[in-house]
């Protein structure tokens, strides 16, 4: 019952960190950690194929141009840049699915790294939630300590591929 809950919440917005909060103290880390992996996973195999084969005229009316940036920036290395977005802890989840379902990327390099990407916040947020009952401030600082090393990660992430990120025209520089 979580698993579809979670995963139809997440498809229409809510955002993965609470999914993985809550599973965390409802189920505990490692459960709560796997299911809300599952979730995620799922909600992100959800929205990607409803982009590209049911939802294509609303997400390319809505988003169009994170459509064509999201698409610029991740089409050469489907893999490396779909870890770099998930592992910066800003962003939408929903609108990145939306964005690189219309895209020309294929499905499983984007799925394979998303999945992959979500494990740093899922987990950080798993044992968060899992903390609120047993050992709080033990459970609450590691949270942070790997919140923070996440961030830095994508951080680096996105300093070492930051020529491929420039290179994407923002909408003034195409003269709209």
């Amino acid at each position: 019952m979580f698993l579809v809950v979670a995963t139809v919440l997440a498809s229409i917005g809510l955002p993965r960190q609470i999914v993985s909060f809550t599973a965390g103290y409802a189920f505990g880390f490692v459960g709560g950690l796997l299911l809300a992996l599952v979730a995620s996973v799922s909600m992100c195999v959800a929205t990607f194929f409803y982009a590209r084969f049911l939802g294509r005229a609303f997400v390319a009316r809505h988003f169009a141009d994170k459509v064509r940036r999201v698409d610029a920036f991740v089409s050469h290395n489907p893999f490396a840049m779909t870890l770099l977005i998930r592992f910066l802890p800003v962003g939408s989840n929903l609108a990145t699915n939306l964005a690189v379902g219309l895209s020309s990327v294929r499905p499983v390099p984007f799925l394979a790294a998303s999945a992959l990407g979500y494990v740093p916040q899922t987990v950080v947020f798993a044992l968060l939630g899992s903390g609120i009952e047993v050992d709080p401030v033990l459970r609450t600082g590691l949270s942070l300590v790997l919140f923070t090393v996440s961030a830095l990660l994508g951080l680096y992430l996105y300093r070492r591929h930051r020529h491929d990120v420039t290179a994407i025209p923002r909408p003034d520089e195409r003269g709209r």
